[in-house]
């Protein structure tokens, strides 16, 4: 249901559609906690997870309707609409991966939150070289109004360091919420560079990422 719900947005032309669509899966996670899902192969799989690991419906509509209002295509207004969308769709999900799991712990729940609203910023960051090819831009407002920069900037691919300085708060951001994770790879790479987020060696996946994450499971390093 997630890749189905993050895939929405690109799918579509009009945000009409895409509201169809969030309807959908809102009355389906309504009918699956009824106990009577709709025959769609993966609302018949989440049904079976529901079941089986007694998942919390709020966190499933709290991950729709967070979507649903990113359907406007705006940028965020400041860092603070960012992490509370950050907290709605990839904090939830790790609630609802770590209930799949059998752990139901604050302490768990509070790790979770920080690390969903550091991987939501991140995102943001990462993606923004290609909403820019797009000619949209999603980084808070309120960053880049501070810094003098604007939405034309950030589409015409500039460096210049007033550009950096945006790139830098929003990272910083992240930083706060998390030090000792995988994503920060990805802030620690993005310092090497000088916060030029449309650096080439930005966009290259880390090969290596599964090693990172046995080793540091492994030494108990999160």
């Amino acid at each position: 249901m997630w890749n189905w719900l993050r895939q929405i947005k690109d799918s579509i032309t009009q945000k009409t559609t895409g509201l169809m669509r969030m309807q959908f899966w809102r009355e389906a996670v309504e009918d699956i906690f009824c106990d009577n899902p709709p025959h769609q192969p993966v609302a018949t799989e989440l049904w079976r997870a529901v079941k089986r690991h007694n998942l919390t419906k709020m966190w499933f509509i709290k991950i729709i309707d967070e979507r649903e209002k990113n359907l406007d295509d705006r940028a965020y207004r400041n860092i603070q609409e960012l992490e509370t969308y950050a907290e709605n769709t990839q904090s939830a999900l790790l609630y609802l991966t770590l209930e799949v799991l059998g752990v139901r712990d604050i302490h768990a729940d509070h790790a979770a939150s920080h690390i969903g609203k550091a991987q939501g910023i991140v995102t943001c960051l990462r993606a923004t070289p290609y909403h820019s090819t797009r000619q949209k831009v999603f980084l808070p407002m309120d960053i880049c109004m501070l810094h003098g920069v604007s939405q034309e900037d950030f589409i015409r691919g500039k460096q210049e360091k007033n550009v950096r300085d945006v790139v830098y708060d929003i990272a910083s951001q992240a930083h706060i919420h998390l030090e000792h994770v995988a994503l920060d790879d990805y802030l620690c790479n993005m310092r090497k560079v000088d916060f030029n987020i449309f650096h080439p060696s930005l966009q290259k996946k880390s090969t290596l990422l599964p090693l990172h994450l046995y080793i540091r499971s492994w030494k108990k390093t999160y």
